[in-house]
């Protein structure tokens, strides 16, 4: 029979999953029923033995295990209450203190436990884990209190000011200092539940947001922009664990079963020396050629940042900046902080008229003979001359030389080829052209680069 401490312990656990599930942490049904196993046998009583238990049981990486420790020890986390440390306690009040309210002589007589237990038991009547949002925060706060019988200690100390005496009205201030304690507790453990139940959400809904937002032809907010480089960080590290991962397995190989076979001959068909099928695999060369003209510069920032962040997958990168001249930056970018070097590139020859015509030539007048048929040219750039010759023949002499020429445009396709924009001339040699205008565009086009390189 299922006992109400058993009915507790199994809510305070699932609460608990909910919590992880938030932070990212993957918990299948079988998990889930050995964690459940795991308390029945251990309780809550040892921290420790239920933190290194639930860990073993739930956290099945080293990301995580760092996770797991986080929410674990927020989850766990015992708040010390205000509402009683700002009173000295007098021992238990009498009914005639608090006016028979049970919130006012907890907090009379400085009863954190009692306080802590009504805060829990308020929380779980109104259910404030399905806390969905930060706008949430404030009327959870008030239903919590109204839970825990605040509106009695607000008569209360209205009743003790009426009353007008010495005693009374010292009571008053007590009950009026413990009720905004109380208040400012109940606060914080409200953030505490949208740390664990909702930060996370809201944090990748706003990230789901930004990944759509156009990086050109609208500002951006300094506090989205560092999100954004946030953004652009983790989508190149899961990019490079992904397609490190399937070079890992590419050198590794599989069985030839055929030639095992054969070699076995020699040992009266007993395999002692294995045969592996073995594919190689190229890690990709690139070369990037960025217009840093302001137009586009947002998405030049963005577009080195997450190439820069691939090393793990990519061979080398050479990296050029142009607007009205083309210039190499590797040395900026080799020598500082990715994003620091960045701004130095913006600021050194960025915002200015840009002339693709001109770049081109600088281009391929100093490092057209570094291309090579394993690399891939990346040319961010809105293809707008300002009306100068384009130069076409440069564009085709770096496909000749080149694996592929992939060409990212920050404008809507439906621009293409407006005004001075020779987009549609030089989509003649490329072997991908895209609008490339939000990061979400440019995690696809990167991976697709990617997969060409993987064996099929």
């Amino acid at each position: 029979m299922t006992t109400a401490a058993d009915g507790a312990m199994q809510r305070t656990l699932e609460n608990f999953l909910r919590a992880l599930k938030a932070v990212e942490v993957q918990i299948t049904p079988a998990e889930a029923i050995d964690a459940h196993r795991a308390v029945a046998e251990i309780g809550y009583a040892d921290r420790e033995l239920l933190r290194d238990s639930l860990c073993a049981t739930l956290a099945k990486s080293a990301v995580e295990v760092e996770h797991f420790d986080h929410c674990f020890d927020n989850f766990f986390a015992r708040q010390e209450f205000s509402a009683s440390e700002t009173l000295e306690s007098a021992g238990d009040a009498d009914d005639d203190d608090s006016g028979g309210s049970p919130l006012a002589a907890m907090i009379l007589s400085g009863d954190a436990t009692g306080l802590a237990h009504a805060m829990e038991v308020a929380a779980a009547k109104v259910e404030a884990t399905n806390i969905r949002a930060a706008t949430q925060r404030r009327p959870f706060t008030r239903r919590i209190l109204d839970a825990m019988g605040i509106d009695a200690v607000e008569k209360r100390i209205a009743d003790l000011h009426r009353r007008g005496g010495e005693r009374d009205g010292d009571l008053a201030d007590r009950l009026a200092k413990g009720r905004k304690a109380l208040m400012d507790d109940a606060s914080r453990f409200v953030d505490r539940q949208y740390d664990l139940y909702a930060k996370e959400n809201g944090r990748r809904t706003r990230e789901d947001l930004l990944a759509d937002k156009n990086m050109t032809g609208e500002r951006i907010d300094p506090d989205d922009f560092q999100m954004m480089k946030s953004l652009v960080r983790r989508m190149a590290k899961r990019l490079a664990a992904k397609y490190s991962r399937q070079q890992k397995r590419s050198r590794k190989g599989v069985l030839d079963v055929r030639r095992t076979l054969r070699k076995s001959m020699g040992y009266g068909g007993i395999p002692f020396e294995m045969v592996w099928k073995t594919e190689t695999i190229e890690k990709p060369k690139l070369v990037v050629l960025c217009d840093v003209s302001k137009s586009v510069a947002a998405a030049a920032h963005f577009l080195l940042l997450f190439l820069y962040s691939l090393n793990e997958v990519v061979e080398s990168m050479h990296a050029y900046a142009f607007s009205g001249r083309c210039v190499p930056v590797d040395d900026i970018l080799d020598e500082s902080n990715v994003e620091v070097a960045i701004k130095s590139v913006l600021d050194r020859i960025g915002y200015q008229q840009t002339d693709y015509g001109r770049s081109l030539e600088d281009f391929c007048l100093e490092h057209l003979s570094d291309l090579d048929r394993r690399t891939t040219v990346f040319i961010l750039g809105d293809a707008r001359s300002n009306h100068a010759d384009p130069r076409l023949d440069l564009i085709r002499a770096i496909q000749k030389r080149s694996r592929a020429i992939i060409w990212l445009n920050p404008e809507p396709e439906s621009f293409w080829g407006s005004g001075d924009s020779v987009m549609k001339v030089y989509a003649r040699f490329t072997a991908v052209t895209k609008q490339c205008g939000t990061l979400g565009q440019l995690e696809r086009i990167i991976e697709d680069v990617l997969r060409t390189y993987l064996p099929r």
